[in-house]
């Protein structure tokens, strides 16, 4: 990572309601609009990198995303220091279009991890394999749904049943 990451001043939220994982996200259009969701409804954004774009407050800015400071953001440089830094009292509960089970039979609790893979590759095997996996259901003929589609989707479903409105 670079010092330019440190440098962006953060909001820092004390109980976040939930917490958006991204894997190595590709896109930036996707990431700021998951990033707008997480600054206003109260989660915090966790980045796994590699990610696909910089994130510095000059490219911010070039794409309108002046909101940033608003987010509270953690950036991991890998998966594995991610799970060595998370708190412990939140489980991990991933969301990839291979499985079988649909995101409404979660169990999620305030202070969970919601994790979601890279727009191209989706999450590596390994991870849907150690975690509970759920899917948005797709029943048109569409490959899957858009990133922050799904992100917006999910999160606002265990906002909904937390009783956060």
């Amino acid at each position: 990572m670079t010092d330019d990451i440190t440098r962006i001043r953060h909001r820092t939220l004390e109980n976040p309601h939930l917490h958006v994982v991204l894997y190595q996200p590709e896109i930036p259009a996707n990431t700021g609009n998951i990033a707008r969701l997480c600054g206003a409804a109260e989660i915090r954004l966790h980045l796994i990198h590699p990610l696909g774009f910089t994130v510095d407050d000059r490219h911010l800015k070039r794409a309108g995303l002046d909101y940033w400071h608003e987010v509270d953001v953690r950036h991991h440089l890998d998966f594995e220091r991610f799970l060595a830094n998370r708190d412990g009292r939140g489980k991990l509960v991933t969301f990839s279009r291979h499985a079988s089970v649909a995101y409404p039979e979660a169990e999620v609790s305030p202070g969970d991890y919601l994790l979601f893979g890279q727009e191209t590759k989706g999450l590596p095997p390994s991870i849907r394999e150690a975690y509970p996996c759920y899917a948005v259901p797709i029943w048109g003929r569409v490959r899957s749904l858009n990133l922050s589609t799904t992100v917006g989707i999910v999160a606002y479903h265990y906002l909904h049943k937390m009783g956060e409105f």
